[in-house]
């Protein structure tokens, strides 16, 4: 999808909540009673709002798995607000420069880090609750560390699950300072909104 599209610049928008059909591209698992569109008073723009079961209700892009993404910028960028006593999960396919397809499940409810040659479960420590959060995830860092000697090439696949409001998705080149950074950022903050930052390492999800 975005494989054949410029991506030297300092961000690739992947998902913005903005527009008359935000979701189009994606595919939708889930009914309009537990996924939908919806201002939100705080940060003064459209959100997508993702409840109920993780396990049935998400969100895909690409919608057919034929199709990939072709992503090669090193960080990705969620941003998102889980509500409190709820859990959020997000699954990334990449691919390494073998050509080898691994996931990446990085959600609340895991309690440690395991992974097996084609798949990680990483648990979101970081994330705190009742607050906007710039979920960053370094793709080239992971990839080298979960899965030992791979060289990460291109994100190729994307889901988000309930529970969150989900404003943007997006891609940077270079490792953002802060997601509010005026200069080299997709998607500023209103001012007024509170928010912070979580870089994810695998230092900080071994507790």
């Amino acid at each position: 999808m975005f494989k054949n599209e410029y991506q030297g610049g300092a961000f690739v928008e992947i998902f913005s909540a903005q527009g008359k059909n935000p979701g189009a591209k994606w595919k939708i698992l889930g009914s309009p009673s537990v996924i939908w569109k919806e201002f939100d008073k705080e940060v003064k723009s459209f959100v997508f709002v993702l409840e109920g079961s993780s396990q049935t209700n998400k969100i895909q892009l690409p919608k057919e798995n034929k199709q990939i993404l072709g992503l090669i910028q090193r960080f990705l960028v969620l941003q998102i607000y889980v509500p409190l006593g709820q859990d959020f999960s997000t699954e990334l396919l990449i691919t390494d420069l073998g050509n080898i397809k691994r996931r990446l499940y990085l959600s609340t409810v895991h309690k440690e880090l395991s992974s097996t040659p084609l798949h990680a479960k990483i648990p979101l420590f970081m994330i705190k609750r009742k607050i906007w959060c710039n979920l960053c995830i370094d793709l080239v860092a992971f990839t080298s560390e979960i899965f030992k000697g791979a060289v990460f090439q291109s994100l190729d696949g994307i889901v988000v699950s309930a529970n969150c409001k989900l404003r943007k998705i997006f891609t940077l080149k270079s490792k953002p300072q802060d997601t509010a950074d005026k200069d080299g950022n997709s998607a500023p903050w209103n001012s007024k909104v509170a928010y912070h930052t979580a870089k994810m390492t695998l230092n900080n999800q071994k507790y």
